[in-house]
């Protein structure tokens, strides 16, 4: 079975690094080590032509014969690379003995590293793992973005690097230095370098650096950012390029850990979640927390499950910021209501059995006059219904007493575009009960109304609906 791995790049340069093996795998695996400048053995009774005049040429050094345990003296990476099971098999042992990292080539089993496949921009660099549960899909996956990430990319690094200490000392807090390099790689000097100009991109960076009085200067900001359903495929452009220049994130409770997981790595996190009948952040802290990180001139993202202006309290904060002026923008989300819908097979309109839908939430008490609860039991609609499942047995009476037919087809979908997706059919008399029985919980929206029939005809993602 496939493990996490922990990313990492390794510095070999003039380093020791054991090679075993010498046919033409080891001569591929001691060509990427020589690339990476190690100070690089070879042990094997044979070498390929190729590793023998690299042996003459001094670059690198032969071991001859079968593998001795005692090859692995001050080494500081090994891979074996031979067609022999058992030698692997003791140089995986031997290199575990002296606590020395071992890849063990198509071993997943016997090797402490894997060898990622990778995508060279140099000196940027990326790699691609699948912890050896697929290597196929990660070299995939490193065919597309060869295709998709351009050449310049490797010229654009060094032209920044050659700046790199001068941007640090003109912008010695790291908020500061984000904002100026944002500006910088959304502006001209990336199309300059792409067009072979550097010297020219190194001059339209040098007169930033000097005119950046107001760059990265001054008070901060805050984006309100829809999360969507938790689904990280489901968040905008716009959403993955606002995580990816916070400084800071306030998050809820709904935002999933995929998603949490796009975002910048070295961004504050700090869990600002409510809960029903649970241990909750107040809105007001909310509040305080998003003007404290912006006056420190930090770019805040205020992170919300589904959409933050359909019952996220969005309008609330940005009339807040808007009081107190700290510069907002939003970026909408997709919210449950589409997603949920959409994943369990159920068109929330459809020109012949529902004309109009209505969005709701059941959250805290249903307080509905009756004129107000007789047009939402009327029908040709549908009703989707966020934070319901504590209310089920209320909304049942109150629109059966209004009026709405008992056989009125519901789907109660939990943790909709989520891997553990659950959609619960039935009719409405029965809403409570096939809940109860199939012990639905938060996150679940209800739909209810002639559409959400189509559930058990046209679901496609995820199990099959369940029903009584």
């Amino acid at each position: 079975m496939s493990r996490t791995l922990f990313p990492l790049f390794a510095d070999l340069h003039d380093r020791p690094v054991l090679l075993v093996g010498g046919g033409e795998i080891a001569e591929r695996k001691a060509q990427l080590l020589l690339d990476a400048g190690a100070r690089l053995s070879v042990g094997a009774p044979t070498l390929t032509a190729t590793l023998q005049a690299w042996c003459s040429a001094g670059r690198i050094a032969h071991l001859p014969g079968p593998f001795q345990p005692g090859w692995m003296s001050g080494q500081r990476l090994v891979i074996a690379a031979t067609d022999d099971v058992a030698v692997n098999r003791q140089v995986a042992a031997a290199a575990e003995a002296h606590n020395v990292f071992v890849n063990v080539v198509d071993s997943v089993e016997l090797s402490s590293f894997q060898v990622p496949a990778t995508v060279h921009r140099t000196p940027l660099v990326i790699a691609i793992s699948s912890g050896g549960a697929a290597p196929m899909l990660a070299r995939r996956v490193r065919e597309r973005l060869e295709a998709s990430l351009e050449q310049s990319l490797g010229p654009l690094a060094r032209l920044l690097e050659g700046f790199r200490s001068r941007i640090r000392e003109r912008f010695p807090t790291l908020s500061r230095r984000r904002r100026f390099y944002e500006e910088i790689l959304g502006g001209e000097v990336p199309r300059l370098v792409e067009q072979a100009r550097v010297t020219d991109a190194g001059q339209v960076l040098s007169d930033a650096l000097e005119a950046a009085d107001t760059i990265a200067s001054g008070v901060g900001s805050v984006t309100l950012v829809g999360a969507g359903p938790g689904n990280p495929e489901l968040l905008t452009l716009a959403a993955l390029r606002a995580l990816n220049t916070a400084d800071v994130i306030l998050f809820d409770r709904l935002v999933s850990p995929g998603v949490l997981a796009m975002a910048r790595r070295d961004a504050e996190m700090i869990d600002v979640g409510k809960q029903g009948g649970g241990l909750h952040v107040p809105q007001e802290r909310t509040h305080e927390l998003l003007l404290e990180h912006a006056r420190n001139g930090s770019h805040v993202v205020r992170l919300k499950g589904g959409d933050p202006f359909v019952f996220g309290r969005g309008g609330e904060e940005i009339e807040f910021l808007r009081a107190h002026g700290v510069p907002y923008r939003v970026i909408p989300g997709i919210t449950a209501a589409l997603a949920c819908a959409a994943y369990a097979g159920i068109p929330l309109t459809h020109r012949d059995q529902a004309q109009s839908l209505r969005l709701l939430t059941a959250h805290c008490k249903i307080r509905f006059s009756d004129e107000e609860w007789t047009a939402l039991a009327a029908g040709r609609q549908t009703l989707a219904i966020y934070m319901g499942v504590r209310e089920l047995p209320t909304l049942r009476e109150q629109l059966l007493t209004h009026g709405m037919p008992p056989d009125t087809s519901f789907a109660l979908v939990e943790n909709g575009s989520l891997p553990q997706q659950r959609t619960i059919c039935g009719v409405l008399s029965e809403l409570p009960e096939l809940a109860a029985r199939h012990a639905v919980q938060s996150p679940a929206l209800l739909i209810l109304g002639p559409t959400a029939a189509n559930a058990q005809r046209l679901h496609w993602y995820g199990a099959s609906p369940l029903a009584r």
